[in-house]
């Protein structure tokens, strides 16, 4: 059995006892045993399905002295309700300043470049470490945080949030917070004359300029998270993908990374002609950043809607928890996607692993042929099929 297999196995093993265990105690649960679902965001309800697809790499950055950032929130990007992205770089001695998120934790995938992150967490533990392509980084929600560019290029990310409004509300920088606080009050925090804070900055830098840093010392400093579960950094890339017939397939969860708890990532390759089969992720969103090649998807939303569109690299795509969908490489060179799920467990449910549980007969019976179909159908689940040009 593949890591996958067992994956999906234990998840939909845990999914079925949480299940019984709410429709035994829970009044929102109707008498099927289903879960009474309100209404969802509003573009999932009309009688056809909204866009799958925002054009991220097209839209205009926000520009600043050490970098830029352009973003995809529920306000451009009305189905991601529950997911959103900030696209980043920062020059050598750029600095996304010190903040936080009061309502939402960050996953973060690095696309190229290097860059050093600190945070502190809420026992006052510290970490200072440095990230380089194919690395990922996670902060829970309301740790402070910092990111800066160390050179000798510019830093390239993928932020993803666990809330699509983010950016609307909760997002808190120092800058911002020390400009509309009293500088008598400064002064009595930090025991610094009042004049020491004239000046500071007015208003909210966001990413600021200055020299690049020098390395870290070989010694991490006294109390800091230098090693142990808890640590903020994981290399993705390192890690041995599944290996399928038509692509490769890298998951980080909440296991693989432990503080990752609402956050699952993974590097999707598909070869050129290859499919990510048909599927549907029961305990999550899906959040795409679609990084090389050219790719065709299609969301199945049930009731007879179904939405295909074409994604190439900078797009960024979304599909709804429980929605049906399927992945293909139209293009010449391999397709290369970042996913982000809501959850820190990965589930996932494979259309061929999903027929191949069932008896040919039930098959023959439900599809209204002959039962002799399916002989040559899989008896396991594919995942990433080969395909044909």
């Amino acid at each position: 059995m593949s890591e996958l297999s067992r994956r999906n196995l234990l998840g939909a093993t845990a999914a079925a006892g949480t299940l019984a265990a709410a429709s035994a105690a829970a009044p929102g649960f109707a008498q099927s045993g289903q879960p009474q679902w309100g209404p969802g965001p509003a573009p999932l309800l009309g009688s056809e399905l909204p866009s799958f697809r925002y054009p991220l790499g097209e839209k205009p950055a926000k520009t600043y002295p050490g970098g830029w950032a352009k973003e995809a929130t529920v306000a451009e990007f009305p189905v991601s309700d529950k997911l959103a992205g900030v696209l980043m770089q920062l020059a050598p001695g750029g600095l996304r300043e010190l903040h936080w998120h009061a309502n939402a934790a960050e996953w973060a995938y690095v696309l190229k470049g290097r860059c050093r992150v600190t945070t502190i967490d809420p026992q006052n533990r510290s970490q200072i470490a440095d990230f380089g392509p194919g690395d990922v980084w996670y902060f829970p929600r309301g740790f402070g945080h910092s990111i800066e560019g160390i050179g000798p290029e510019d830093c390239l990310f993928i932020l993803v949030f666990d809330n699509g409004y983010f950016s609307e509300f909760g997002t808190f920088s120092i800058t911002d917070w020390l400009a509309h606080t009293p500088p008598e009050v400064l002064a009595k925090t930090f025991g610094v004359p009042a004049q020491s804070f004239a000046p500071f900055p007015k208003d909210e830098v966001y990413i600021a300029k200055g020299p690049v840093p020098p390395p870290l010392p070989a010694e991490p400093a006294p109390g800091s998270l230098a090693s142990g579960p808890l640590t903020h950094r994981y290399q993705l890339l390192a890690q041995r993908p599944e290996t399928f017939a038509g692509g490769t397939l890298r998951v980080v969860s909440e296991r693989e990374f432990p503080i990752s708890r609402t956050v699952t990532g993974a590097i999707l390759r598909i070869n050129p002609g290859g499919l990510r089969e048909l599927h549907w992720h029961p305990n999550a969103d899906e959040w795409q950043y679609y990084i090389a090649g050219r790719g065709r998807m299609t969301v199945f939303g049930s009731h007879g809607r179904a939405r295909t569109e074409e994604f190439s690299a900078g797009d960024v795509g979304y599909v709804p928890t429980g929605y049906g969908h399927y992945i293909e490489n139209t293009g010449s060179e391999d397709l290369e996607i970042l996913i982000a799920f809501n959850n820190g467990t990965y589930e996932a449910i494979n259309i061929t692993a999903w027929m191949a549980a069932n008896p040919r007969l039930l098959l023959a019976t439900n599809f209204g042929v002959p039962e002799s179909t399916f002989e040559k159908f899989p008896h396991r689940e594919v995942v990433i099929p080969e395909g044909k040009r």
